[in-house]
């Protein structure tokens, strides 16, 4: 037993830290918040630090329910730093949006569904993660509707709770055929099943399971909620969402599809192939209509999932590599891009979310301009800036799987997709100013990480491919 606790350090580490900050929380009030927020920030930081430990050994704890492996040890680094941003962002904006100072439950729980992340990319049994996930997800729902007097954070908390019960229905049904067919839900036992004779429950369950996954990572055509819950949560939840949790969901995705149901990857495949297509034409076009910056990067998310999706269905090592060196470049451009939103605000300070407010933004605000469009440039995937080599490297995996006609598929629709990107260029920098965005309403600490996220997909990124690619292969060398 203490040996397995040693395994799950981080996740002890995040858990006390929590318990701790909540009686803190209610023992403090409102004014306890700027404190809170910050020790949780340095409770992430040591939850980081345990990772480099037993924790990333490649051992199993508690019977093979949790993987202390370099794979997990790689997404939690990722989950935990987006965390951690989205954590330092959030007081500036609600005490400029709703008049108020951010209430101190919100950190507690931000680490509540780091430890629910950490779970789910552990997993070694289909019941440790479907409860990471259900963890995460219950801290999602209420930080969805965290404003409670906003109708629209009202609503999307609604939104996402219901259609995300609907979608742990779907999993645990899939759940339950693979168990029962396979006999057991361990991801090794449930290996053999697959590997032997498959029978028509196993494959239902597998699509059952597939689909549950899908709602998780916002791919098509499970991504219904996603636009909704982007426009209607708080700019820093939004930011949140669309980091954190979708690294989570990608890893638990690998997992289960590489671990759990390796020997049924020629299945599988086919299931992959149509969501990652489906994900990246979907999210271009449904993008180019739309007047909100949040709406917008909403489809830019199901767009890249799709993407992340190419080096899933090349089932390979080096294409599980890319998978995570494209999860890690796509968070920084996502942060980068949310927290230039959270810079714009009208004349009487409330949030402004219209492309159209964007007008002459380079002669108004060049900085910002500057740095918004090396994140839309990136996230296009346009040379020189870094998003370009994560696509490449997805495509590059494909091609090698023998995957040809699909990576050709998924090039061109980015193609397609970078119109979108362009447009947000367009406004900027070609249309008249229309509406001034007031100056001053953004922390020293958004401005830095701008800057170096800006930094990061900057040509200057490439110096970390080489650092970051044994890091990659080890992660993903750890699932096969």
């Amino acid at each position: 037993m203490g040996n397995d606790l040693i395994l799950i350090l981080p996740e002890i580490v995040l858990t006390i830290g929590a318990l701790v900050l909540m009686i803190v929380a209610a023992w403090g009030g409102q004014a306890s918040t700027r404190a809170v927020s910050w020790v949780s920030v340095a409770v992430l930081a040591g939850a980081t630090i345990a990772l480099f430990g037993p924790s990333s050994s490649g051992a199993n704890a508690f019977d093979g329910l949790y993987r202390a492996d370099a794979f997990a040890a790689f997404a939690k680094l990722l989950i935990y730093a987006a965390t951690a941003v989205c954590i330092l962002i959030a007081p500036n904006f609600f005490q400029r949006t709703s008049g108020e100072d951010l209430r101190p439950e919100y950190p507690v729980l931000m680490l509540l569904s780091a430890v629910g992340m950490g779970v789910m990319v552990s997993a070694g049994d289909m019941l440790s993660l479907y409860v990471g996930l259900e963890l995460q997800s219950l801290a999602a729902y209420v930080l969805a509707s965290f404003m409670r007097r906003d109708t629209r954070s009202a609503e999307a908390g609604l939104k996402y709770f219901v259609l995300g019960a609907l979608a742990s229905g779907i999993l645990l049904y899939g759940i339950s055929l693979v168990y029962g067919f396979s006999g057991s839900t361990s991801f090794d036992v449930i290996a053999a099943a697959y590997a032997g004779e498959r029978s028509t429950g196993l494959l239902i369950g597998l699509v059952f399971v597939f689909a549950g996954l899908a709602f998780k990572i916002a791919a098509v055509p499970f991504h219904m909620w996603t636009p909704d819950v982007y426009e209607g949560a708080p700019t820093p939840v939004t930011t949140f969402f669309a980091s954190a949790p979708k690294v989570a969901a990608v890893a638990m995705g690998l997992r289960v599809a590489l671990e759990a149901m390796g020997p049924a990857s020629f299945d599988w495949r086919q299931i992959v192939i149509f969501a990652s297509l489906a994900s990246i034409w979907f999210g271009a076009i449904a993008a180019i209509g739309q007047t909100s910056i949040k709406r917008l990067l909403a489809y830019s998310s199901i767009n890249n999932i799709g993407f992340a999706l190419i080096g899933l269905a090349a089932a390979t090592p080096d294409g599980t590599a890319a998978v995570l060196s494209y999860m890690t470049v796509y968070i920084v451009m996502t942060l980068g891009s949310f927290l230039v939103v959270l810079q714009m605000r009208g004349a009487d300070g409330q949030p402004v979310e219209t492309i159209s407010s964007l007008s002459g933004l380079s002669r108004t605000r060049p900085g910002l301009a500057a740095a918004l469009a090396m994140f839309m440039f990136s996230l296009a995937g346009i040379p020189p800036l870094l998003g370009f080599w994560p696509k490449l490297a997805v495509f590059w995996a494909a091609t090698d799987a023998g995957l040809f006609a699909f990576a050709v598929a998924g090039a061109v629709g980015s193609v397609v997709g970078a119109f979108y990107y362009l447009k947000v260029i367009k406004t900027m920098y070609f249309d008249a100013p229309a509406h001034e965005l007031v100056k001053g309403h953004g922390s020293a600490v958004e401005y830095a990480l701008i800057a170096l996220a800006a930094l990061f997909v900057s040509p200057l990124g490439y110096l970390l491919i080489k650092p970051m690619a044994p890091m990659t292969a080890a992660a993903a060398g750890a699932l096969f």
